[in-house]
């Protein structure tokens, strides 16, 4: 049996991400003295999307019962034992269909629940278990005896040798609470509380944006249920002003969720560790993205879907997302939306797979844990053509949703505009923002709406926001970057801000990626590339950069799953690391 070598963690935020540590260290049958919980909200479990920092009755989930990972007590057993009577279009006369989207806030309690079985199972083994909730942690440093000191709002002091930060999304205000009719995200949606009778400009097009307007449109008006399955939609009395555009720069709505005959996101689909170091050693340091695109895309397409491999099969990432975007280019977006939504429900109908979008999405899962090993080159392409198309495909719109925009829609209450890249928002002096675009038949818009929301999504934090001064005095993190393959590359993009590359001091140049460097295992790297011992990075926000697609409870559950096997086993510095050392200043 090995031996752990941390007697105590800290585990920093107990939302979805702490919940999938516990379930690992359960898994493992290998636990630590104590570990110690801290969760600023009043709940373990939920995070912001599935506890009411994220969600109102209407929201729900992108996924259903039979794509949860593997819990201890599946859902189907718990949720027959806690009936979520007020959720009757999910759950009713004593059933439910596992291939139907779950609402969040019943999700949100499912969480909970098992976030308290593996507490109980964890205490069970002798591990003494410490739970603060209403508990900010307010800063963390390192002392020389090997323990991080946590100070937290309650002005008491923990130790801990071992921290793992599941701090989770992170929304902050910008112009929200100075600028009337500003908001800075849709989250919580309970500050929206009366009607907002007025033109609602969106930014983005995302689950986010989804979410924003299920909520207000719930605010302003009434959807109305027809014998026939029709859904229409009616405005309140005193709300004959309400509008939402939403703004986008692909103008694409998200693709719909369809049948799907695969398993559950699983991280034998991944590069083994081994797999990656030996594809390294023998192609100059890096691991392909053409690689890891035909291993986790072509190849399993040819199985699934040989036909439609071979009118892909000699095309690289850019002809292929290229090849796709193009056929969504020539539609109306709504247009496209209703033609998706067919297509979905034909594939949910027949019970057949739309096997190339099946496999975009487990390409997107698969690529995360290689995209620390690309060229600054090939994250540049992968930014560039594929993961525009990956973002819209992999979103998942329940069916539901869509029902409920294109009621908007029909009712002339919704409608997208596409802008450039160049477009801006900027608040309006006395109500909401002014969006500056440019439109489709290039005339240069400056257009007023009273009421903004910001809904791009979870954007990343990068080293200088890191919430943790104590821990960015000692030196003990680094903002993350990746090597070029070919110096004439970088230096074609040294003029070009956007791109943020940089020389370092042997002449090699590296591009500056969103969010803090870490290894394999989620732990944190110094700029020297050395690991932090007992400092993991599993918050979002924080690790965006070198994990390109880390949204949802199947990239928790991996991460968590490298996390607590490195627990066990003292890992070695990454092979490669000393290229971080050379950008020290």
């Amino acid at each position: 049996m090995q031996q752990i070598y941390s007697q105590s963690l800290a585990l920093i935020g107990g939302g979805p991400a702490a919940l999938m540590i516990l379930k690992h260290i359960v898994e493992n049958k290998q636990y630590p003295k104590t570990i110690t919980i801290f969760e600023k909200n009043d709940r373990l479990g939920v995070g912001m999307p599935y506890g009411k920092s994220g969600s109102n009755n209407e929201h729900v989930a992108n996924i259903s019962a039979a794509e949860l990972p593997d819990f201890e007590i599946r859902f189907e057993e718990y949720i027959t034992k806690h009936p979520p009577h007020e959720f009757t279009d999910f759950y009713s006369n004593s059933t439910f269909n596992v291939n139907q989207v779950i609402p969040r806030l019943v999700l949100g309690n499912y969480l909970e629940y098992m976030f308290l079985w593996y507490i109980k199972a964890v205490r069970k083994e002798g591990c003494v278990v410490t739970v603060k909730t209403n508990c900010k942690v307010d800063d963390i440093t390192f002392n020389n005896g090997n323990q991080y000191i946590i100070s937290t709002s309650s002005e008491n002091l923990f130790n801990a040798e071992t921290i793992i930060l599941c701090t989770g999304h992170f929304w902050p205000k910008k112009y929200e609470d100075q600028v009337k009719g500003w908001f800075d995200s849709p989250y919580p949606p309970s500050k929206f509380t009366a009607e907002l009778n007025g033109h609602i400009a969106i930014r983005g097009t995302s689950l986010t944006a989804v979410d924003a307007v299920k909520t207000l449109a719930r605010l302003n008006g009434t959807y109305v249920s027809h014998k026939d399955g029709k859904l229409t939609y009616e405005l309140h009395e005193g709300s004959e002003n309400f509008k939402v555009t939403l703004f986008s720069t692909g103008g694409f709505l998200p693709a719909l969720r369809f049948h799907s005959d695969g398993e559950a996101f699983s991280s034998s689909w991944l590069m083994s560790l081994k797999d990656i170091y030996d594809y390294k050693s023998r192609h100059g340091g890096f691991v392909d993205l053409d690689y890891v695109f035909d291993i986790n895309f072509k190849q399993p397409l040819k199985e699934k879907d040989p036909n439609f491999y071979e009118k892909i099969k000699d095309l690289n990432i850019e002809a292929f997302a290229e090849q796709m975007l193009e056929l969504r280019n020539e539609a109306d977006s709504f247009d496209l939306f209703k033609a998706e939504y067919l297509e979905a429900e034909k594939s949910i109908d027949r019970r057949q797979p739309i096997s190339w979008k099946e496999m975009l999405a487990n390409f997107s899962y698969a690529m995360n844990y290689p995209a620390k090993h690309f060229s600054a080159e090939d994250m540049l392409r992968l930014r560039k053509s594929m993961m525009p198309l990956i973002s819209v495909i992999i979103a998942s719109l329940p069916q539901s949703s869509y029902r409920e925009i294109m009621s908007l829609y029909e009712a002339g209450l919704i409608d997208l505009i596409q802008v450039d890249k160049d477009s801006k928002v900027v608040p309006h002096k006395e109500s909401g923002a002014v969006y500056h675009y440019t439109s489709e038949d290039q005339q240069m818009l400056e257009v007023h709406y009273p009421i903004f929301i910001d809904a791009i999504g979870q954007q990343p934090i990068d080293y200088d926001d890191f919430p943790f001064e104590g821990i960015k005095k000692e030196s003990m993190l680094s903002q993350a970057y990746l090597s070029f393959k070919n110096n004439e590359n970088a230096i074609e993009l040294l003029s070009d801000e956007k791109h943020q590359v940089y020389k370092g001091y042997n002449d090699n140049y590296y591009l500056r990626i969103p969010g803090l460097e870490i290894n394999d295992y989620f732990q944190a790297l110094n700029s020297y590339g050395e690991i932090i011992t007992g400092l993991y990075i599993m918050a979002v926000p924080l690790i965006g950069g070198l994990n390109p697609d880390y949204s949802g409870l199947d990239f928790c559950d991996t991460a968590a799953e490298r996390i607590v096997s490195s627990l066990f086993t003292k890992q070695l510095n990454d092979p490669d690391a000393e290229e971080q050392d050379d950008l020290v200043s």
